[in-house]
């Protein structure tokens, strides 16, 4: 069975990498913060500061949309439940990712769907008279990049039913974009930022193409260490055999990292990622 295939299991590496880390003690204080001051002047400031008002607003007390919005609305949480079910989700499927990817590329990624999913939240509710709070179009993101990356992985629906990452994911993105249609044409008033979730997931999509596609931004994952020094002047292997076989080993090693850097680890054959594996446990 190859890795991609097998049963998913949360950190696969570091159970709580740190971006993972960071992100829900930072969303957890934050919630602690609005709880302890929710029956004060200072807790209605935080809502009306850090939520993401719509363009031109129709809410009664003047509040509007301020640039820092779309980064300060996904540390705010309307319910422990809210909260909650958004970290535990980033914490299933985003660990893995952050190991894979490292944590300033997942850094990077989240807030890059986060801020994506406000502004085209933004598009469709101008003019509405409520806010939006959660980090759930990030969350999205992360939903999206783990069925992207993993797409073979089971998850198991409900702790029953086992379903492969890339359609689950499906699932998810047609079921918002059915929800969010009716939400907006039919007025039926949903608290759940249905587009937003969508835009997360649009935006991560066009993000990681960008990325395997190698325009403009550096390519992930990164290029794996290499168990080289330096001697001379001249860059060896570690423990490769004889010169002979040890020089070609090396241009082969070379060229597969060359290939990692150009077109993802995904493009990698499986002799290739044998060879590699095989190189660096040496």
């Amino acid at each position: 069975m190859s890795y991609q295939n097998q049963p998913y299991s949360p950190g696969g590496f570091q159970v709580m990498p740190p971006a993972i880390k960071t992100i829900i003690l930072a969303n957890v204080a934050v919630f602690l913060l609005q709880v302890l001051l929710q029956n004060s002047p200072l807790g209605g400031l935080i809502t009306a500061a850090g939520a993401l008002w719509p363009v031109a607003s129709a809410n009664q007390d003047g509040l509007s949309f301020q640039i820092w919005q779309p980064v300060t609305y996904m540390f705010l949480h309307g319910s422990f439940g809210h909260l909650f079910f958004n970290m535990f989700a980033l914490w299933i499927f985003g660990a893995e990712l952050e190991n894979y990817w490292g944590t300033r590329q997942f850094n990077l990624y989240y807030f890059v769907c986060g801020i994506g999913a406000a502004f085209i939240n933004l598009l469709t509710t101008v003019g509405d008279p409520y806010p939006t709070v959660g980090a759930s179009g990030a969350i999205y993101g992360v939903l999206l990049a783990f069925g992207m990356m993993f797409p073979d992985r089971y998850i198991f629906l409900y702790f029953l039913f086992p379903i492969k990452a890339k359609y689950f994911v499906a699932g998810y993105a047609f079921i918002e974009f059915l929800s969010g249609l009716g939400s907006r044409t039919m007025g039926s008033g949903s608290n759940i930022a249905h587009f937003a979730h969508l835009g997360g997931m649009l935006v991560g999509f066009v993000y990681i193409t960008i990325r395997r596609q190698g325009w403009s931004l550096p390519q992930w994952p990164k290029r794996p260490k290499d168990s080289r020094k330096q001697s001379g002047g001249q860059a060896t292997l570690h423990h490769i055999g004889k010169s002979g076989e040890g020089r070609t080993q090396e241009e082969e090693i070379d060229a597969i990292l060359d290939k990692i850097s150009s077109q993802g680890y995904e493009s990698l054959t499986g002799e290739e990622k044998r060879k590699l594996l095989k190189a660096g446990g040496k």
